[in-house]
């Protein structure tokens, strides 16, 4: 019997990671970001495609999440093979050779008052 629980395939619509930030680095500065979570017993290979609004396609950004682990990811800090556009909105597709749960989060502190936010992924069916 397998631990392992999730999707392969999920996606994530409304990306957009500011390029402005108020505040003390790193703990402030704003982002976007994916929690990866492998409940399963084999490593994970995570690839990670970025959709622009405009119409531009970038990646596969490769991640690997150990067995029984999640792994945080900082959207902003995936720079190949190319660096994530900051202002600028985008979607996500996450696909992975074993079943992950996906959570997407965002922290905006361009503002005086800090906003945050969290949702689980749209997972495809496997």
């Amino acid at each position: 019997m397998s631990d392992a629980i999730g999707c392969a395939r999920w996606a994530i619509a409304a990306g957009h990671a500011p390029a402005r930030s108020r505040g003390v680095e790193p703990a402030f500065t704003s982002h976007d970001r994916l929690c990866l979570l492998n409940a399963g017993a084999v490593l994970a290979n995570v690839r990670v495609r970025v959709l622009y609004a405009a119409g531009a396609e970038v990646g596969p950004y490769r991640l690997s999440v150990a067995p029984r682990r999640m792994r945080h990811v900082r959207v902003n800090d995936l720079i190949f093979p190319e660096a994530i556009r900051l202002d600028e909105a985008y979607g996500l597709i996450v696909r992975s050779d074993q079943p992950v749960v996906v959570q997407f989060s965002r922290q905006d502190t361009r503002a005086l008052m800090n906003a945050g936010m969290m949702t689980t992924a749209w997972p495809g069916i496997d």
